[in-house]
């Protein structure tokens, strides 16, 4: 091969942002191109992702959006004639398609070595039989196993492998699709049936079944040399059977003993050898408690590339294991690459965390409301939040509040019965917050870890972080603090309001529903579901919903009492001594603290500060430059010292991420909130990053002067401000959960007297966008065409609006994200059963019903202003009738069908609504064009889905 300087290297991308493929290959993609272009290689990129950064021209030497197929790859390799390709930063589908240009002969055709890890290895490690074999020749313990090709060779495989339950693999898939642990026959067939077809070789693997069993993953870096390292290992929450994506995973392990850590850190390091991986690789392993000192594991397999955890794993120790696989695949050895973080070691040295990180999963649950969300081996979840804390319980909450996942569920209405075959037992999205809830109702931590099956250390977690809560509704506000809550929170659960965007969790019997519901059911008030799930008190008071219903027994829908009234009467002891602390109070007819006199301000002065560490990869060990940052409160000593070594003097601007992904807010906003950063920097003034997502370029370690891995609320924001000095706040790049956290930044901004302001286009204008009332005005002032159409705060409201327009109505609640909730409707009927789903989603917010405007075609117009002039960057046609989201439609740019007068005609529509909204940035308009005339649909002062469309690198020749 050529000399560094002189070779070309083909880099394959993921595509299209997926469940179990997501945007942690952006952000692999993204680290290699610059790595192997610090090595003086010519980086030939290609992918299909027009969201990503990966994708911008300026990434790669040149960039290709073509679909990933070996045939369009192929037109590639001919027209560039790389000298190499590295299969293992691409995610799954990178990984295919290079072993099948292989298999067709393309990159021996044309002399493309396969850099770094070899073919031969991602072959033994995707078909399980081979893996199997290799792992038993070096001594490794693996489960029994029977590849089956055919559907007449199952029952005996189930048979050979000691009976059901078992569990059912697919080779060659991504995010464990086609798999899943069974314990019925007919089950079975069906998911082996489902596996062939997923399956690139047709074959399914049938394994014995260790669920139940504590699953670890060890994150390992090896060079062509044979030097390895354990970059770190981390610890699922979740038993074994659960897909290590949908768990709640935890670094550093916390509840095996050492001589089974070093023993499976033995075992990691013999796999990697054994399979000869050059770079980074994921290997798993299951362990139990046999009674011995050590254990029993079994390794269960190993992803030869770079991963969803390997980019949870380089943002938890700050070990940039993309940007050294990239560097290793070029020959470079781990002792001959930098340490960038401390400017002192090399890659050779072992990261160490003095701190606890903890991931948890983003599920899709609002948007499939038919979808059973029961976890298993075959992942769900589309993103996830990372956290950072000094401890377990804090690093939870922190956790649980980034992820800005609300159960729907009103507890007080979930009996004992229900809890815990619905909640407990079964593995779902909303079982950290099913815990929190038992220990409320006064149960042990032996009840809760028999229903759950999760390892007792983390069940006492749980329970201690419940007795905080409790704590704090006694007056004690300094322990809620130390176990992680936000003031706001401790606020909120002694009685007070909750003035913040997110809440990790408040106890039930301070949760309320609005003073005054937005939308009015047959029934009455609103449902508070959506409010409670959340433990936000809203602002308006009123007495605790879970107190009262619990006193009064009500029954709950399940059958039962409510609220554990039977166990509290029983007088359940918590395992920590004393009354059950939720139910033991309501039936005894004592009311939650109504909170008279407990403001932020009060929980402020009673609670030690949040102050900064910094992430350095060795546990202080050596002076480390980096900026990236978490927070912890200050130890009671009063020594625990700000680490943040940024430039308080110079002007500064913090940018407010978008969070973990999810369906309507994906990595279009991190490629924003990146771009926001460069051209900060770009003018000389310093860029800080708030945002928990760890598999995006924002929270890499220089991507910007300062990096806060940390919630997104108006209280943390601040916090990040304060420590700062930063003169701006910028909230239209991060998506709805940027944008949602200004009105209440704003305020918190105001409260605490900081000099800064919220930049671009101001709060207020995005609230007039988001107010239908307001917007609807707002249009008729400047005589812009809008369906008809108005907002209802009552049921009886709807009903009349939508027979005045007359049916079909679009109806939707305001503030949402993605279009969730959004819907056509017909008739009375189904606007009856809309309103429900409506309230539950948004319950202080009305509902917006308009004409819906059948058979025209339907527009996105991507504009960017500066308070006086704007640009219009694209307008994209839908291929589909109007009434499809434009996240959902195909586009097409520039638009076909429209005469040049209605493209004249959405020019100056798009103008007038930019200088209406007083528009200092991105701008997207919706229109719709039915004979001829131009209808606003609505307006988004922020950035969306469709700002990263109107990009055009190079495509492929043909």
């Amino acid at each position: 091969m050529a000399d560094d300087e002189d070779r070309t290297i083909l880099l394959i991308g993921s595509g299209p942002i997926r469940i179990g493929q997501a945007a942690e290959f952006d952000y692999s993609g993204a680290q290699a191109c610059r790595a192997l272009q610090e090595e003086g290689a010519r980086v030939v990129l290609v992918n299909s992702n027009p969201a990503t950064i990966m994708t911008d021209p300026e990434m790669a030497d040149e960039v290709y959006v073509e679909p990933i197929t070996p045939e369009a790859i192929a037109e590639v390799v001919r027209a560039e004639e790389p000298d190499g390709v590295i299969a293992g930063l691409g995610g799954q589908t990178g990984l295919n398609v290079t072993a099948e240009l292989a298999e067709q002969g393309v990159l021996d055709e044309h002399d493309v070595e396969i850099m770094g890890t070899p073919l031969s290895t991602i072959y033994a490690t995707e078909d399980r039989e081979q893996f199997r074999q290799r792992m038993r020749s070096i001594g490794e313990p693996v489960c029994k196993s029977e590849t089956i090709e055919s559907m007449d060779q199952l029952e005996d495989a189930v048979e050979t492998v000691g009976g059901l339950p078992v569990i059912a693999r697919t080779a060659y898939t991504l995010g464990g699709s086609g798999s899943g642990v069974v314990d019925d026959m007919d089950e079975l067939r069906e998911i082996v049936r489902k596996g062939f077809q997923l399956s690139r070789n047709h074959e399914v693997q049938v394994t014995e079944s260790i669920a139940g069993w504590v699953e670890l993953e060890y994150e390992v870096m090896r060079d062509a040399d044979d030097s390895c390292i354990i970059i770190c290992n981390m610890e699922n929450i979740d038993p074994m059977g659960i897909h290590t994506g949908e768990s709640t995973v935890v670094t550093p392990s916390q509840v095996i003993p050492d001589e089974a850590h070093q023993e499976m850190r033995d075992s990691a390091l013999k796999v990697i050898r054994e399979l000869g991986i050059q770079g980074g690789c994921n290997i798993q392993h299951a362990w139990r408690d046999d009674g011995t000192p050590s254990g029993e594991y079994r390794v269960v397999e190993v992803n030869p590339r770079v991963s969803r955890s390997s980019a949870l794993a380089s943002k938890a120790t700050g070990y940039p294991i993309a940007r050294v696989t990239a560097k290793v695949a070029m020959g470079k050895r781990l002792h001959e690459i930098d340490n960038e973080i401390t400017g002192e070691t090399t890659a050779a040295f072992e990261p160490a965390i003095d701190y606890v990180v903890t991931k948890v999963p983003r599920w899709p649950a609002e948007k499939f409301d038919d979808v059973e969300f029961e976890l298993g081996p075959a992942m769900k979840s589309t993103g996830e939040a990372m956290s950072i804390g000094r401890t377990f319980e804090e690093s939870l909450l922190k956790a649980l509040r980034s992820s800005e996942y609300e159960p729907a569920v009103d507890w007080t209405t979930v009996g004992d019965d229900e809890l815990e075959s619905r909640y407990l037992e079964r593995p779902t999205p909303d079982r950290p917050y099913a815990t929190f809830e038992a220990f409320e109702r006064g149960y042990t931590v032996e009840e809760v870890v028999e229903l759950t099956g999760i390892y007792e250390w983390y069940v006492e977690r749980f329970e201690r972080i419940a007795e905080a809560a409790e704590a704090a509704q006694d007056g004690d506000f300094q322990a809620a603090a130390d176990a992680g809550f936000t003031n706001q929170e401790v606020t909120a659960i002694a009685g007070g309001e909750f003035n913040d965007t997110h809440a990790s969790w408040i106890p039930a019997e301070q949760r309320d529903a609005p003073e005054e519901p937005a939308v009015e059911t047959d029934g009455g008030e609103a449902s508070s579901a959506s409010r409670a799930s959340s433990g936000v008190k809203a602002s308006g008071g009123g007495e605790a919903s879970g107190a009262s219903r619990a006193s009064s027994g009500v029954k709950a829908s399940g059958g039962g009492e409510a609220s554990g009234a039977s166990r509290a009467s029983s007088g359940a002891k918590a395992s920590g001594g004393g009354e059950a602390s939720g139910a033991g109070r309501a039936s005894s007819g004592a009311k939650a603290p109504d909170g008279t006199g407990t403001t932020v301000a009060v929980v402020e002065a009673e609670t030690s500060r949040r102050t900064y560490k910094q992430v350095d990869t060795c546990a202080g060990e050596f002076r480390a430059s980096t900026p990236y940052y978490y927070s912890a409160r200050e130890p009671p000593t009063g020594r625990g010292g700000s680490e943040v070594q940024v430039d308080r003097d110079v002007e500064s601007v913090v940018v407010v991420g978008g969070g973990p992904i999810r369906i309507g807010q994906g990595v279009e906003f991190d490629y924003c909130a990146v771009h926001a950063v460069r051209a900060l920097r770009d003018v000389g003034i310093d860029a800080h990053v708030v945002n928990n997502n760890p598999e995006t370029v924002s929270t890499d370690y220089d991507t910007s002067d300062g990096l806060f891995f940390e919630p997104i609320t108006a209280e943390e924001v601040a916090d990040v401000v304060a420590e700062t000095n930063a003169d701006g706040v910028m909230v239209q790049f991060g998506g709805q959960t940027s944008v949602n956290v200004g009105e209440p930044l704003e305020e918190e901004l105001r409260r605490r007297g900081l000099d800064c302001e919220i930049m671009g286009t101001s709060v207020e204008a995005m609230d007039l966008a988001e107010d239908r009332d307001r917007f609807n005005g707002l249009m008729d002032e400047r005589e812009i065409g809008q369906p008809e159409g108005g907002t209802a705060t009552s049921e009886a409201e709807a009903l009349e609006l939508a027979h005045e327009i007359g049916y079909p109505v679009l109806v939707r609640p305001s503030y949402v994200l993605g279009g969730r909730a959004m819907d056509v409707v017909y008739s009375d009927d189904e606007l009856d059963e809309y309103i429900e789903e409506a309230v539950r989603v948004a319950p202080d917010k009305p509902i917006l019903v308009d004409e819906f405007l059948a058979d025209a075609v339907e527009l996105d117009v991507d504009a960017v202003a500066d308070g006086e002039d704007v640009l219009i960057g694209g307008i994209m046609e839908h291929v589909e009738a109007a009434g499809i989201h434009s996240g959902d439609s195909a586009c097409m740019i520039p638009p076909r069908s429209l005469s040049q007068e209605t493209l004249e005609r959405v020019r100056e529509v798009t103008l007038e609504i930019a200088r209406a909204l007083d528009t200092v940035g991105l701008l997207n308009v919706q229109l719709a064009v039915r004979d001829g005339e131009v209808y606003v649909l609505e307006a988004n002062p922020r950035s969306c889905s469709t700002a990263c469309r109107g990009r055009t690198p190079a495509s492929a020749p043909r």
